[in-house]
């Protein structure tokens, strides 16, 4: 039977065996006749599908997350900047109280624009560095608020600062104010108006253009006063003179003035004008603190008494080297620290600025004696200065704006001998040889 069977298989014939499986044997779908169907991957779209919506609901939730603390960071901000505020109202309540002063008490001295008639506040708020770049239009706002209030009437600007931000912040702020175009001054100072060569300089063309465009950014009809922003080699000094004749009879600008100009150049602007029947500068901005003497005392009066022409000063704390900030380095939030300004941080660290840190820690002891602050002691040092209009304070919040009105109370205090000590500390008062010669 066994054996049957084998030949059976045997009679198959070879060519079965080697059709079959391997080493001749069949598979078993060829010995019972059906075809083996493929494997199915039973479960793999859905498992596939299961992952995609894992994956987007954790996508989704990775928004959420991501939204929810977006909106926290705003939040914190938000109260961040409310508490600031809040403190920053706290100070200034604590500081009027330990001054004993308020805003209606404060009683602010007029004076005139050198010989002219205009009426001037003798501190004025200028715009240099702050507007338009250190501080929000917020802070401007505040700060301009209180200064007005404050009996301040003079707001200077430039159109070269902050590139034009600092006229557009002052006009904004004057604008929303609604204060009477009568009760304040406005001066603003022609000659860096943009790259192209006839947009700088004091040609006629930039005069007028440079002063409508700062019309325009400041909101305003005219200014009050134009001032020549440096004098120009290139522009002829009858060329000046007569366009800033030719914009004040054109009613955009009542003034003008000069700025960093030396006496010789003064004068012939006014020999000029004297001699064409032209208009005249009234002022000239000068920069004026302990260290920077020789212009303000010496030559400007002398001009004063000549012809009329008044100082406005400038940078009466010496760009905050007066405060005492720089005493113990450069501080992270001083302009010293600031881009552009590292001609003031070499400064600091030469062997002159050492010395005048020296004799700065020694004034402030003599402001401790007069129960004042180094910097209300150095503005009304400058105050006391023969032939001086206004002085220019540059503040970057409303406290500093406070501090630096409470020097109007030092200046009473400020006696002969007093400033003859202050002389003596500082070592550089101006000698005067034609006085000296007279005696």
């Amino acid at each position: 039977m066994f054996a049957g069977r084998a030949s059976a298989a045997g009679a198959a014939g070879p060519s079965a065996a080697m059709t079959g499986g391997k080493a001749g044997k069949f598979t078993v779908e060829e010995l019972y006749g059906f075809t083996k169907k493929p494997k199915v991957n039973r479960g793999t779209s859905a498992k596939q599908e299961n992952s995609n919506r894992r994956k987007e609901a954790k996508e989704k939730d990775l928004r959420d997350k991501e939204a929810k603390e977006k909106e926290e960071m705003e939040l914190a901000s938000q109260i961040l900047e409310a508490a600031r505020r809040l403190m920053e109202r706290r100070r200034l309540e604590i500081y009027l109280k330990e001054c004993a002063i308020t805003l209606e008490q404060s009683s602010m001295p007029y004076r005139n624009l050198g010989k002219s008639g205009l009426r001037v506040s003798c501190l004025g708020l200028g715009t240099w560095v702050t507007f338009g770049s250190q501080i929000s239009e917020e802070m401007a706002e505040s700060v301009m608020t209180v200064a007005y209030d404050s009996g301040v009437n003079l707001f200077d600007t430039a159109e070269v600062y902050a590139s034009g931000r600092a006229e557009r912040t002052l006009g904004n702020i004057l604008k929303k104010k609604g204060w009477r175009r009568s009760s304040y001054v406005v001066t603003t100072k022609i000659y860096w108006g943009g790259q192209a060569e006839t947009e700088r300089g004091l040609s006629r063309k930039h005069i007028i253009e440079g002063l409508r465009g700062s019309l325009s950014r400041l909101q305003l009809d005219y200014v009050d006063i134009v001032f020549a922003n440096r004098s120009d080699v290139n522009a002829p000094m009858e060329e000046i003179v007569r366009a800033m004749t030719f914009v004040i009879e054109q009613g955009l600008a009542m003034y003008w003035g000069t700025s960093r100009w030396n006496v010789v150049e003064i004068m012939e602007a006014y020999s000029i004008a004297r001699q064409f029947n032209l208009i005249p500068p009234v002022c000239e901005q000068a920069e004026y603190h302990y260290f920077q003497r020789d212009k303000v005392e010496l030559q400007l009066p002398e001009l004063y008494h000549k012809i009329g022409v008044g100082a406005m000063t400038w940078s009466p704390l010496a760009c905050g080297l007066l405060t005492g900030k720089y005493n113990q380095g450069v501080p992270e939030s001083s302009r010293a620290a600031m881009k552009g300004y590292s001609w003031l941080k070499e400064r600091l660290y030469s062997e002159e600025g050492k010395k005048q840190l020296n004799k700065i820690k020694e004034l402030h002891l003599l402001a401790d004696q007069l129960n004042c602050t180094a910097a209300q002691l150095a503005i009304a040092w400058c105050l006391r200065s023969e032939g001086v209009s206004s002085v220019l304070l540059g503040v970057s919040n409303t406290e500093q704006l406070l501090e630096n009105l409470g020097s109007l109370r030092v200046l009473t205090q400020l006696t002969p001998p007093l400033i003859a000590e202050m002389d003596a500390l500082l070592g550089n008062k101006p000698r005067n040889p034609k006085k000296e010669r007279r005696s």
